[in-house]
């Protein structure tokens, strides 16, 4: 048997020269290409001076580690099983698994949400006061009614603009309902991005507005007036009726995950990358300048006031920190919280029977609800369903049903 000797400089050579050849296609792929509809950033686009995401990227440190058996990527479409292929394969809202009877704790019907993004910051899923879900799949959203469970239709706001703002699709990174239901309003990933109104009876575009340079990370709702955050720290607020829609801004150094509007509209409260929750009051043409900022270990993603009480606010800690807590806004100090030993990715409050609701991540990927009795939170229902972390968490106006997106592209609904 001969046995062909290789020397080691001659061997590094042809691995440099085979890295040359696999970066050079790369380079023209990516040049030539636009990006896919379940790409998290856009790849095509030529670099600008003036485009700050590259530095961003390099400061937002992921708030999830990658399962150990998962390799780091940035896709939505993943090889690691037969499950996940077949699922990639199903229709929006298909049904993949439905309880004859509803029984606590168990999901009373999973339904198919491929392409749906696994990324931590993004806020996908979101039910109106009429019942209607709104869910984002790559660049599409769904419409699917809760009470009559029926996908109502799909659109896609890049290519029903009026005008053509873009030549190539870009995925969508938020979403949220007005508060009457009449309106979804959608924000994307592409650097110059736009905040999307859509008309949910008549089907059609109200208004495109050209907003953020950089990925809309949170949308909220006061009245007419919309506000959106970006990953590079600008709060815009915008009035789709006026001529000139942007009315109000204001500017943060970290990159903003999560933006709500008080339930009186009294103040709004922005959490950013780096742990800090700001509350603004609700003048927005006026100072700019926060009224009162908290701190916690990890970002602030998961947020959510207190219907009941109107001074407090919720908020839930990534994986470093797994902390759930209460924060009086007014004074600036945490009332009360409780470890729950796992990455705490959604956050809503349910009204009627006044609990708190969490959708956690690893290591069992529950949805967990929440008693507050006497400053204190108690667990009371763990409800397991998910394969992967909770993504999303959405509740029916009546309170009885929760709905939960997850990263093993499943949407749970569960009775209360």
């Amino acid at each position: 048997m001969k046995v062909l000797l290789i020397r080691p400089e001659v061997q590094n050579d042809a691995h440099h020269a085979s890295y040359k050849r696999f970066r050079r296609r790369i380079i023209q792929r990516s040049s030539s290409e636009g990006p896919a509809a379940s790409t998290p950033l856009s790849t095509g686009r030529q670099y600008e001076p003036d485009f700050e995401f590259d530095s961003v990227c390099q400061r937002l440190e992921l708030d999830s580690p990658q399962r150990h058996h998962e390799p780091a990527q940035r896709g939505l479409h993943r090889d690691q099983g037969s499950d996940d292929n077949i699922r990639n394969d199903l229709q929006p809202f298909a049904i993949l698994n439905k309880a004859s009877v509803s029984v606590q704790g168990k999901s009373v019907m999973k339904l198919a949400a491929p392409s749906l993004l696994n990324d931590y910051y993004s806020n996908l899923l979101d039910c109106s006061c009429n019942g209607m879900i709104a869910l984002a799949l790559g660049s599409s959203v769904y419409l699917w009614n809760s009470e009559t469970r029926a996908l109502v239709g799909h659109f896609n706001p890049s290519q029903q603009l009026g005008r053509p703002c873009h030549q190539t699709l870009s995925s969508i990174s938020s979403l949220c309902w007005s508060r009457d239901g009449q309106a979804l309003c959608i924000g994307t990933r592409r650097g110059d991005l736009q905040v999307n109104l859509w008309d949910v009876e008549q089907k059609q575009n109200m208004s495109c507005l050209t907003s953020h340079l950089s990925v809309v990370s949170a949308l909220s709702w006061k009245q007419h007036l919309v506000s959106s955050g970006s990953v590079l720290g600008r709060i815009h607020h915008h009035d789709p009726r006026a001529p000139a829609p942007l009315v109000g801004a204001a500017v943060q150094q970290e990159g903003l995950c999560s933006l709500q509007w008080s339930p009186g509209n009294d103040w709004l409260a922005s959490g950013s990358t780096d742990g800090l929750l700001r509350i603004w009051d609700s003048d927005i043409t006026g100072s700019h300048q926060p009224l009162t900022t908290m701190k916690q270990p990890s970002a602030v993603k998961a947020m959510g006031w207190c219907p009941w009480q109107r001074k407090m606010i919720a908020t839930g800690g990534g994986w470093k920190d797994r902390e759930l807590r209460i924060w009086d806004t007014q004074s600036g100090t945490c009332v009360t919280s409780a470890d729950t030993n796992s990455q705490i990715c959604s956050l809503r409050w349910e009204e009627k029977k006044c609990r708190l609701v969490t959708g956690h991540g690893l290591p069992q990927h529950h949805v967990i609800c929440w008693d507050w009795v006497l400053s204190s939170l108690s667990p009371s229902y763990h409800l397991a369903g998910h394969s992967d972390r909770v993504l999303h968490l959405a509740l029916n106006p009546d309170g009885t049903q929760i709905f939960s997106a997850g990263a093993d592209q499943c949407l749970n609904i569960w009775h209360m």
